[in-house]
This record gives structure tokens, C-alpha cells and sequence, in this order.
């Protein structure tokens, strides 16, 4: 795991900037190209994705409201509960600003992905119930959109979704779940990954008709039930929303606050975790989203890419701002808590202060013991290194959860214990005060603002929202393992997704994000050049739909349009 980790960082510090410029700079070009189609056709996307112009005769697998649902399932989830967390954390507040604008521009974005992914997507009549009769995604419009010359780049883009699929679609939802039900309960972390991974199997296995109907009920539902409660606690809190909203604007051009990372001026370093949490989050250009919405029954691209770009709206613009003004106005982010540590495992790390803020230590400066006396970590004598929870140095030791019998001796850092001064007492956990991060954050928030009731619906949301994502990431991931390998590759891709699932529910919180953010970076940068190449097709796919659609048209009238283009479309005269 040693080597995983240093190759998943080498990369990542190679990765992280130019993802950070091609991703906005694409939602830019996009943007313009497009003339500002998200702001535009907001409301059409509306009608359609409603079933306003549903027609049940067209080729697919699911309506399009069950393909934005299945979409949003993966989309809405530990990214609006954890993800933005875990942005404050590290980025401060002004990281929500930069979230903000990743969404804006990616509305476009995903609204252009999903178009040319209906474009180019195959269908096939005679699809069992497992496989499904449409497959469609990134790997399909870069082969055939931008010819065979680029069939290496397809399987590139398909072999970085099926990691992805993994990682962040998968082990990371698990972990999430994991780590809040011991943070809560203190329930093993193999028991919650062997329950959640038996409600994923049981669930996928049924195939894209099954997992449309499942995520079709539980997407509006818990989503509802998390905006419900944090407008609940903003509305308690409401004397702390505004100067919530003002430190956003104010941080986000020249942070100072983050309690993880982010120093005086560190701006790359907000931006940086604005956009990824943000990307995280609403997943536009990822190239995730399309092969759900190439699933929809339609025969009009455009008409499911203004169905998606719905979805960066609702999963960042509301829910993840619902989240961010909770965390703020209740102050939990940089608030010390009575927290179990530790010390060999978990959230721990080591740290030391370089250039006026707290780094993780290099392993060569991390010393074989660090003494505490009554409590307090001797900095002098630790060479500068500190014990941290969640990257932030703890300034108390206790061996009582009371935390009233303050630690006096030694942690060893080799073993992973600490050993008592005096009666030589050796404790694989002390107590103390720490910042809480990801999901356990968000739930203390709840927690602070409707008692008891709050952090129990954090908890079901993170449960359900962490399954919904699973069980669409692995419908992304088969679409990808049966373009690289045949049909046959789908239900041993899908055992391996399980069994990647209980994985991730036993690993560290930090080390599965990581790697679960190179994926995202490996899988977007070549996937959003594809989208700028195919821009041109998209404009006139964009250009044709709304030629022949006009505002106002009732239902009768558009089927009989899209109708007789679908014949038109057959005869060989389609764009």
C-alpha cells in the first residue's frame, strides 16, 4: 500500500494544476461556443427531464427522468456530505466559491458530454436484462466522433472510468460510510463494508431496469430529506447566513482561515480544492454521467443534454451551498471536539510546521517516539513533529474519554502505541480534543442544529446517498468493461466492484480520497480535450434541436416533430 501511495501522490502533483486549467478553461470555451446554453435552456431542461415530452416508443432503457435520477444517484451524494467538508477543511471557506463556479461551467460542460454521448450511442434490440439494449459514454463519441485514430484514447478514457468506477464511484462511498457509523457508534468498519456491500450486490445484479427503478425513488427522496434539514437549521441559525456568505466571497480571492493546508495567500491552494471537491461533486466532465443519460428513450441528443445540465444546478448550486452554510454557520469546521484517537490508525497522521502552516512530515523527520507530558506534546523534543487527527495538530492527550486524566509518556511511532511514563501502560488509543472532517463533520453540524434528529439524518443520507452511487458507478463501469472486453466481462467486473467496495470500507479515509482523486484527474483530462475537439458537432446538434423545437410547443406537437426528424435521421440525412 506504501508504493500505491507514493505513485498516487508522484502523479497527482504532476496532474493536479493542469487539471485545474483544462477543466475551467474547457467550461469556458464551452460556454461561449454554445452561447451560454445553461443559463438559455435551463427551463426546456426542466420540461423534458418532468416527462413532459416522454414518447415510450423510443429506443433506451430508461425515461428521462429515471436516467437524470440514476445520474444525479451517482452525482448527489458523499460529495455534497463529505466532499464539501472536506474542502472547508482543507481549502477554507472560499473554496465554495471556486465549487461554485466549477458547476456554473460545468452545466455546459455536461450538457455537451451528454449530447454527443446520445449522438454516438449503440443500441442493441436484442439486450438481455443484465446488459441492457443501449451502451453509450466518453469512449463511444471519442472513437467514433473523432475517428479510429483515436480508439487508443477511447480505451484510455474507458480503462480510467473503470478505476474510477472503483475508487471514487465505489471504495470511497463505502469508505464514507464506514468511518461515520465508527466515528458515531464505534461499529467495526469490516461490518458496515460487508452489510453496504451486500445491499450493492443484491441491487446491480438486477441490471440498468432495476437500478433505474431503485435510484428513481431514492434520489428525490433523500435529497429532499437532507435540503429539508439544513434549510431547517439555516432558518434557526438564520443571524449567521450572511457572514457565512460573506467569508465565501471574501476567502475565495485571499484565503487565511483553513484549518488543514491552506496559509495566508495559499490561493491555488482554495482553488484547487474548490475545483476538485467541485468535479467530485457534480462530475461534469468526468464522462461518468453520459452513459447513464445515453441509456434515456429519446431520439433527440440535445434534448438529454438539457436534461443534464440540470444536474450540476441541483447537486452544487443548492445542495452542496445547503451544506457548506450549515458547516459554516454552526462553526464545526475549525471547532475542537472530544474525539477517540488513534495512534496507529485511522485519521491520524504526523505533521510539522513548514512556511507558517502544518504540512505532513516527511517520513525520514518523523522521530521513533514523541513525548507528552501531562497532556501536552513536548514540540522541542519531537523535532517540530506533532501526532495530528484529520491533518491538524492535537494539543491535549487524555487516557479517559472524560478526558479529565491528562498522558504523560511517549507515542511510539514505529509501533503505534503509547506507552505511560510511569506504570509503563501501553494504549492503542488516547482521547483529545480535535477538528473533525468529511461526513463526521457534516454530522456534527446536523447535530449542533437539530440535536440528535440532525446527526441521525445525516447518517441515513450518508447510508443512502453512499449505495445510489455505488449502484450507478457500476453501471458506468460495466458499460466500460464491455466495450474493452465483451458482454462477458459484466458479471465478473461486477463481483470485483463488491468485492472493491468492502475495500474501501477498511481503508484509511485520506489514502482512499487520494487515490480516488487521481482517477477523477487521469479520467477527465483526456475526456474534456475530446469534448473540446467535438465541440463543433455539438454546436450544430445544438443548433438543429432548437431550430426545430420552438418555445411553447405542446406535447402532440413535439412528438410529431421528433418524429418526423427520426425518420429523416433514418433515411441518412442526420447531422
Amino acid at each position: 500500500m506504501e508504493y500505491i501511495i507514493g505513485a498516487q501522490q508522484f502523479i497527482d502533483s504532476i496532474i493536479a494544476y493542469p487539471l485545474l486549467i483544462i477543466l475551467v478553461g474547457a467550461g469556458l470555451f464551452l460556454t461561449f461556443r454554445l452561447g451560454f446554453i445553461q443559463f438559455r435552456q435551463f427551463g426546456h431542461g426542466i420540461k423534458v427531464a418532468t416527462g413532459k415530452y416522454d414518447d415510450p416508443d423510443d429506443a433506451g432503457d430508461v425515461t428521462h427522468f429515471q436516467a437524470l435520477t440514476t445520474a444525479l444517484s451517482a452525482t448527489v451524494g458523499i460529495g455534497n456530505i463529505a466532499g464539501v467538508a472536506l474542502a472547508i477543511h482543507w481549502g477554507g471557506p472560499g473554496a465554495i466559491f471556486w465549487m461554485w463556479i466549477t458547476a456554473l461551467l460545468g452545466m455546459c460542460t455536461k450538457y455537451t458530454e451528454v449530447t454527443l454521448a446520445q449522438r454516438y450511442r449503440v443500441v442493441d434490440q436484442d439486450g438481455s436484462r443484465l446488459i441492457g439494449t443501449v451502451s453509450g459514454g466518453p469512449m463511444y463519441y471519442i472513437e467514433q466522433g473523432l475517428g479510429k485514430a483515436f480508439k487508443p484514447l477511447a480505451m484510455f478514457v474507458a480503462a480510467a472510468l473503470i478505476l474510477s468506477s472503483f475508487m471514487s464511484g465505489n471504495a470511497i462511498q463505502a469508505n464514507t460510510v464506514s468511518d461515520l457509523m465508527n466515528a458515531e457508534f464505534l461499529i467495526p468498519t469490516w461490518l458496515t463494508g460487508g452489510l453496504t456491500s451486500a445491499v450493492v450486490a443484491l441491487v446491480i445484479l438486477g441490471g440498468i431496469s432495476r437500478i433505474g427503478r431503485v435510484t428513481g425513488i431514492l434520489a428525490p427522496v433523500m435529497g429532499l430529506l437532507y435540503v429539508l434539514g439544513g434549510v431547517v437549521i439555516l432558518a434557526i441559525n438564520y443571524n449567521g447566513v450572511f457572514p457565512a456568505l460573506a467569508s465565501i466571497f471574501t476567502e475565495a480571492f485571499n484565503p487565511t482561515a483553513g484549518v488543514a493546508g491552506t496559509g495566508i495567500g495559499i490561493l491555488l491552494q482554495t482553488i484547487l480544492w474548490g475545483v476538485r471537491r467541485g468535479l467530485f461533486s457534480n462530475e461534469a466532465g468526468q464522462g461518468s454521467a453520459p452513459i447513464a443519460h445515453s441509456a434515456a428513450k429519446t431520439q433527440e441528443p440535445v434534448s438529454e443534454g438539457a436534461v443534464a445540465l440540470l444536474e450540476p444546478f441541483i447537486d452544487t448550486i443548492v445542495i452542496c451551498t445547503i451544506t457548506a452554510l450549515v458547516v459554516l454557520t454552526t462553526g464545526v469546521w475549525k471547532s475542537p471536539v472530544e474525539t477517540q484517537l488513534l495512534m496507529g490508525e485511522g485519521d491520524m497522521s504526523y505533521v510539522a510546521e513548514i512556511d507558517g502552516r502544518y504540512q505532513t512530515a516527511a517520513p525520514e523527520a518523523i522521530p521513533d517516539e514523541i513525548i507528552i507530558d501531562q497532556g501536552i506534546p513536548a514540540t522541542d523534543e519531537n523535532n517540530g513533529v506533532l501526532y495530528a487527527w484529520h491533518e491538524v495538530p492535537v494539543a491535549q492527550f487524555f487516557i479517559d474519554s472524560d478526558q479529565s486524566q491528562p498522558f504523560t509518556g511517549i507515542i511510539n511511532t514505529e509501533m503505534g502505541i503509547a506507552i505511560a511514563s510511569v506504570d509503563k501502560v501501553e494504549y492503542t488509543e488516547l482521547y483529545g480534543p480535535a477538528v473533525e472532517n468529511g461526513a463526521p463533520m457534516t454530522a456534527l453540524a446536523f447535530e449542533q442544529g437539530l440535536g440528535d434528529i440532525g446527526k441521525y439524518l445525516v447518517i441515513l443520507c450518508v447510508f443512502l446517498f453512499a449505495i445510489s452511487t455505488a449502484i450507478s458507478w457500476s453501471y458506468y463501469g460495466d458499460r466500460c468493461s464491455m466495450y474493452l472486453f465483451g458482454k462477458s466481462s459484466i458479471l465478473p467486473f461486477k463481483i470485483i466492484f463488491v468485492v472493491m467496495h468492502f475495500i474501501g470500507a477498511v481503508t484509511s479515509l485520506n489514502t482512499i480520497w487520494g487515490i480516488g482523486d487521481t482517477a477523477i484527474a487521469l479520467l477527465t483530462i483526456p475526456n474534456v480535450v475530446a469534448l473540446v475537439l467535438l465541440s463543433g458537432i455539438a454546436k450544430k446538434l445544438t443548433d438543429d434541436y432548437f431550430n426545430a423545437f420552438k418555445p411553447g410547443m405542446t406535447r402532440d406537437e413535439y412528438l410529431s416533430v421528433a418524429r418526423t426528424r427520426s425518420e429523416s435521421h433514418k433515411s441518412g440525412s442526420e447531422i
